[in-house]
Order: C-alpha cells, then sequence, then structure tokens
C-alpha cells in the first residue's frame, strides 16, 4: 500500500511540476488569479444551507465554498428555482413557499453560516467591493416567474430579498409566458409573452432586475427582448447550431440578444453542449436535458430524513460526461465570432445538471480559463467573458431603472 501511495504521489508531483514549467498553463493561471469569475447559474438545496449541512463544508454538490477556493471561482448566483406546477391559487402559493426557502437559505448561509468567507451582492458594484475584500461573493438569480403568482408586487419582494435576475418561464407554460417545451408539440398558451408578463417586465425594469431570457418560447424571448426597455441576459443558454435542443439559442436569437445590448451565458449542461445520440426508449427517464438536479434539490419527493452530503475519499466522482470543456469552448467561439467578444459570458449550471468533462465543478473552474487560453484569447477577453460583460449590462439595467424612477 505504501509504495502504491508513494508512486500516486510522485506521479502529481511530477505532472504539478510539468504545468508549473509549461509557460501557458503558467499564463493562464496568472490570467485566472487575477481576473473576477463569475458563474450566473449554480442550484441549490435548502437543506445543504443549516447549521450542520452547509457550503462552508465540502460536500458532494458541485459548488460550495472549498470547492469555489480551490478553482478559483469568484461570484456564484445562487438560484431560487421552482418547477413548474398548476396554474392555480393553490400552486403559486406552495411555488412561493419553496421560493422564500430558497432565498432564506441564501441569506442564511451569507448572513450567519460563512459571513466571513462569503458576502451577498446586490449591485455590480458589489461585485467588485467584495471579490477586492478576499471573499467570494453570492447573488440570488430567480429560474422561473411561476411563484410571483398573480401579484406583480412580488416583484418588487424578490428584489428586496436580493433576486437580481428573474426568467419569465421554465419547462411548461405558465401565466406569464411560452415556455420552450412547447416546441415540440407546437402548442402554445399566449404565442409569447402574456398581457401579466409584460407587466412583470415594465416592473423588473423599474427596479433594475435583470430580464432573463433562458428558457421561455422563442416567440416570448423575442418578445421580451422588444418589451425590455433594458439590455436582457440568457443566464445559462448554449448554441443551437452545434447541439439542435429547443433549449439553445438560434443564430436569430444570438444576434436580437446583441441588438438589445445583452449577453448569453453559455450553459455547460452536456446534453446541450453536445447532443447526444438516441436513447433507447426502456433507458429514457430524467437527465440533465430535463433540468433535474443532481443534488441541487430538485427532485420531487422528499426522504424521511435528510443525510448531509458530506464528501469523502470514498465518494465515487460521477461519470463523465460526453461533452468537454473543449465542446464547452466551442460554444463560446461560434457565439464570439457571430455577436462578438462583449456579448458572451459562462455559466454552469451546476447541482442542476450542468457539468462537462474538465469542468464538473467549481474546483475545476481553470481548465475553462485555460482552454480559452490555449484558443488564443486576451487576458482583457477572457475577463469580459468569465465576468466583465454580464457585470456591464446589470449596471446598464441599473442606469434603465434609475431613469426610469
Amino acid at each position: 500500500m505504501k509504495s502504491a501511495f508513494f508512486s500516486s504521489a510522485i506521479i502529481v508531483c511530477a505532472v504539478t511540476l510539468a504545468a508549473q514549467q509549461d509557460p501557458l498553463v503558467a499564463r493562464a493561471r496568472a490570467i485566472h488569479d487575477r481576473i473576477i469569475t463569475l458563474d450566473t447559474h449554480n442550484d441549490i438545496d435548502p437543506r445543504n444551507f443549516t447549521a450542520d449541512c452547509n457550503y462552508s463544508m465540502r460536500l458532494t454538490t458541485q459548488v460550495n465554498l472549498p470547492k469555489m477556493k480551490e478553482g478559483g471561482t469568484d461570484v456564484a448566483f445562487f438560484i431560487v428555482y421552482v418547477g413548474q406546477g398548476d396554474l392555480t391559487p393553490a400552486g403559486y402559493d406552495s411555488a412561493y413557499r419553496a421560493a422564500i426557502a430558497k432565498f432564506d437559505a441564501v441569506h442564511r448561509l451569507t448572513e450567519q453560516i460563512a459571513p466571513k468567507e462569503i458576502e451577498l451582492a446586490l449591485t455590480p458594484a458589489d461585485v467588485v467591493r467584495i471579490h477586492k475584500s478576499g471573499k467570494k461573493v453570492a447573488v440570488i438569480g430567480i429560474e422561473n416567474g411561476y411563484p410571483i403568482g398573480t401579484d406583480v408586487k412580488r416583484v418588487k419582494e424578490f428584489y428586496d430579498r436580493g433576486g437580481r435576475y428573474m426568467s419569465l418561464a421554465h419547462n411548461g407554460h405558465n401565466q406569464l409566458a411560452d415556455s420552450h417545451t412547447g416546441e415540440s408539440s407546437n402548442e402554445w398558451k399566449w404565442g409569447g409573452v402574456s398581457p401579466l408578463g409584460r407587466e412583470v417586465i415594465q416592473e423588473m425594469n423599474r427596479l433594475g432586475m435583470m430580464v432573463d431570457v433562458s428558457h421561455p418560447s422563442k416567440g416570448a424571448i423575442m418578445q421580451a427582448i422588444a418589451l425590455s426597455k433594458a439590455p436582457v441576459i440568457a443566464s445559462h443558454s448554449s448554441v443551437r447550431r452545434l447541439a439542435n435542443q429547443s433549449r439553445n439559442m438560434d443564430d436569430e436569437l444570438l444576434t436580437a440578444v446583441k441588438t438589445n445590448g445583452g449577453v448569453v451565458q453559455i450553459n455547460a449542461v452536456s446534453d446541450f453542449v453536445k447532443a447526444p445520440e438516441p436513447r433507447p426508449a426502456a433507458a429514457s427517464g430524467p437527465s440533465a436535458a430535463s433540468g433535474r438536479a443532481s443534488g441541487g434539490g430538485r427532485r420531487g419527493a422528499e426522504p424521511a430524513a435528510y443525510k448531509c452530503p458530506i464528501e469523502t475519499a470514498a465518494t465515487p466522482r460521477p461519470a463523465a460526461p460526453r461533452a468537454t470543456v473543449k465542446d464547452y469552448v466551442d460554444h463560446i467561439d461560434y457565439a464570439v465570432k457571430l455577436i462578438g467578444i462583449d456579448h458572451v459570458g459562462i455559466a454552469s449550471d451546476f447541482d442542476g445538471g450542468g457539468g462537462v468533462d474538465g469542468w464538473n465543478s467549481a474546483a475545476e473552474a481553470f481548465d475553462v480559463t485555460l482552454e480559452l487560453v490555449r484558443r488564443g484569447y486576451t487576458e482583457e477577453q477572457i475577463g469580459k467573458i468569465w465576468s466583465g460583460n454580464l457585470l456591464r449590462v446589470w449596471g446598464d439595467v441599473e442606469k434603465v431603472a434609475r431613469s426610469m424612477r
């Protein structure tokens, strides 16, 4: 056993030494350490935000503080996600309660559990200030406007709780907009954005909350862009030309986001990066592309007793997805060539189905930077892709809000 251990140690040391001697790796490491790395989509489970089980520990979740520190991930948008349910008072009430539990979880982490390690940002300036202090940065995004029900005043409530972007819909049409899922059957509820959804977009503009166009239908996205007085974001969407999925954006949508002044955060769900081979009917079931969680809290049934998912040496590493970091950066390359360096960003969708071979957790964020350096991107360009573009758009949204007030 000892000899095996020392052999492994020698191999690790040799690999580390080789990396240190590789000028390209060293340059990528220096760039990664200097820029702000920002990931706009990380799902959460409130059960991992308690005194006894939380992100100050190295959990099996793809994102937590130890993994963010290891990989040099500076900013994580933690997501208030609620799956689509019935468009009834009872459905809205249940969704609202689930959303509040996730808002509260993020506040618990930043205010009670680990306030010396991570802080909640409410503005782009906060992101820069907190990063300079040496802490990690938390931001809250809202995936699916379903929990606001039919009460537009809840948009302000969610903003006051820290929500800084919101998508109108998720998987399934709701009271605000059609979903991309209608494409398979060509069945639509609104033909885009509903009358209530139009009011919600106006209120988001007034408050300074970014309008997220990931997940709605193409018609709803185009209408949302036209309706919004501020630039929009696609918080986690990949390129349809490279992977023909209804969740991905075609060239017309990508160009529309550019014309609007917005940003597309490229999604790292493997099936959205590289379309999988058709599955046999018997093997079909929930996958990353279906929006199910792998430890992120999207599962239906709650266990009787929750066991904190502490990562140990014996914890098996999940099988690597078919797509790789190189496949992922192909999407960045395509978008940059089509719509320009100022309109492309990065999103993992970790703990919500995200992850590619080489970037399976926040601990491996450097590999994305390394691949960008290999392809000739400059430090300025990499800084824009990792955070600069999103922070610029967020700032522009705030300016529009101030002008509307």
